[in-house]
């Protein structure tokens, strides 16, 4: 009765078919998993808590998956029901693209009232159980399934085994590489879910279609047609769409290899974001000089590195984004020479077409540490600029880096970074990058910038800045900085280090940037969950309203 069962389609007898299946599927599942980071980054970052989640989740449902597809296989190994599985999971991944961002602000929204601490990982993680755990599940079913379909006997079932296993790890590689480097650039990560769908919808139809073992026809079944018609509509729908659904001023909606990518534009500015939620990551003023945020701020560094005592200055940023530091300065200042490193060639170009910055500032398409690492030249000013939001490359907040940075600076130069999650927790990200930047230079200011999550981090290789800095302010003609200056200079605070110490060994931004998102997000939410309890949903509603 079994090899009857096994043996209803002709295309069963074909070995090559059912590794084909072993072979896509597990392209597909890696494909999927990528995807869940791209999909889930412009709300929740891309940090190493965020892949945990993501892998975590994923792994549970490839576990559940194999230990029921073998339980299945072994009570009713009709491969009818195998396929039917992969056509649900090809539907399942063809909607994400429709729904998927709905189900992320519904997630998020509901847990914004109910939760108080660790929103981000909490929301994180309910969304992957619900969008991606169900699909992959039915993945993991194919591997036991197909062992059972494809076993002739004892004597070679090593061997078969093997094959499989070899074909889902060679799929696995190329799903892996080809949604990095080939179809998330390329086509968006949309498309990429509509094409592993599609491929795993393909494969059921060849398997559905296949003629029986007397050779008739069958007749097309209600989960093929069900399946296509629900796809079709998936690619209609979902072939391209925006993240930030409820924005309707979006200049550029965008996907590069490193990041999600949105330019918005008023009346007032042009801002890039790299993030739905939250986060600004670049902007250009259209109406005015300054920008009104840390860019401000950070304006003091070229005053610490003797702005108007030097013929010129030579200023590299790294994290140069769309190029609002060089843009801002260039507007006031006629004597600094701008270089610029950024990892995201996406964003770098953008920076000319969107937010004016002078074609003859020099771009490097690179990372900046590995840019350092290949450069002897040396400057008057660095600025670090490279934290996104809880998305700090641990290779750029160590003591080895900070070290590097130190060596590209002249005897007199200044580093400047921008710390963007001020935090009055102790032992916050902050202080640590603050303790390991002490550890390496001499004297360390710091400044919060007012009504603003950013603390601007002022560092000076050789003697005590603040007397070149209110030596070269007191030069300043343009009133709109000297009062800026002013401002900033009974703000500044000279760092008192700890013991802090971040390395390449020992690094943990991803757990300290979480903790201090999670206390501005608390911050954020505690007047709107204050209301919901005093007032109850229509106390929010009519706030809204």
């Amino acid at each position: 009765m079994e090899n009857q069962t096994i043996r209803r389609r002709n295309i069963l007898n074909n070995k090559t078919y059912l590794y084909l299946t072993e072979f896509f599927s597990g392209m597909s599942l890696m494909a999927v998993e990528l995807g869940a980071s791209r999909l889930m980054a412009p709300y929740f970052s891309s940090s190493q808590i965020v892949w945990t989640i993501i892998i975590g989740t994923i792994m549970i449902a490839m576990a559940l998956g194999n230990i029921f597809g073998g339980r299945w296989a072994d009570k009713d190994p009709n491969p009818d029901k195998l396929y039917r599985r992969i056509i649900i999971a090809a539907c399942w991944i063809a909607l994400i693209p429709v729904l998927g961002k709905y189900v992320i602000i519904g997630i998020s929204g509901l847990l914004i009232f109910t939760v108080s601490h660790n929103l981000l990982v909490i929301a994180a993680f309910m969304t992957c159980m619900v969008i991606f755990v169900f699909p992959l599940f039915l993945l993991g079913t194919v591997t036991p399934s197909l062992v059972k379909y494809t076993m002739d006997s004892l004597d070679d079932n090593g061997r078969t085994v093997g094959k499989l296993n070899a074909s889902n790890t060679i799929g696995s590689i190329i799903g892996t590489f080809v949604p990095t480097f080939i179809s998330i650039p390329a086509v968006g990560t949309s498309i990429t879910f509509l094409i592993f769908g599609g491929i795993l919808l393909a494969l059921s139809i060849i398997y559905f279609t296949s003629p029986y073992a007397d050779g008739s026809r069958p007749r097309p079944g209600k989960a093929m047609i069900t399946g296509c018609i629900i796809f079709l509509i998936s690619a209609i729908l979902g072939h391209s769409t925006n993240f930030a659904f409820w924005e309707s001023n979006i200049k550029v909606e965008d996907e590069s290899i490193y990041n999600y990518i949105k330019v918005t534009e008023d009346s007032d500015n042009v801002i890039l974001s790299t993030n739905v939620l939250f986060g600004v990551q670049s902007i250009y003023p259209k109406n005015s000089e300054l920008t009104g945020m840390y860019y401000d701020y950070a304006m003091a560094a070229p005053y610490m590195a003797g702005l108007h005592e030097k013929d010129h200055l030579d200023v590299l940023i790294l994290g140069m984004g769309t190029g609002t530091y060089a843009t801002q300065c260039l507007k006031f200042y006629d004597n600094m020479n701008f270089e610029g490193v950024e990892i995201d060639e996406k964003i770098a170009d953008l920076a000319y077409e969107y937010f004016a910055l002078p074609e003859d500032v020099k771009v490097t398409k690179y990372d900046g540490r590995a840019y350092l690492n290949a450069v002897d030249t040396k400057y008057d000013l660095i600025m670090v600029d490279a934290y996104q939001d809880i998305s700090i490359p641990f290779q750029m907040a160590s003591t080895e880096f900070f070290t590097m940075v130190r060596d590209h600076l002249t005897d007199d130069g200044i580093m400047v970074v921008n710390m963007n999650m001020r935090s009055t927790e102790e032992g916050n990200i902050n202080q640590y990058l603050s303790d390991t930047i002490s550890s390496v230079f001499g004297d360390v200011y710091t400044v919060d910038v007012p009504n603003n999550t950013n603390r601007e981090l002022f560092a000076a290789k050789g003697s005590d800045p603040i007397e070149t800095f209110e030596r070269n302010v007191s030069l300043e003609n343009k009133r709109s900085l000297a009062d800026l200056m002013a401002k900033v200079s009974s703000k500044l605070v000279k760092y008192v280090p700890g013991d802090r110490i971040m390395t390449d060994d020992k690094a943990p931004v991803e757990l300290l940037s979480m903790r201090a998102i999670d206390e501005l997000v608390s911050d954020e939410l505690a007047y709107y969950q204050g209301i919901l309890h005093e007032e109850g949903v229509r106390g929010l509603i009519d706030r809204f309203l």
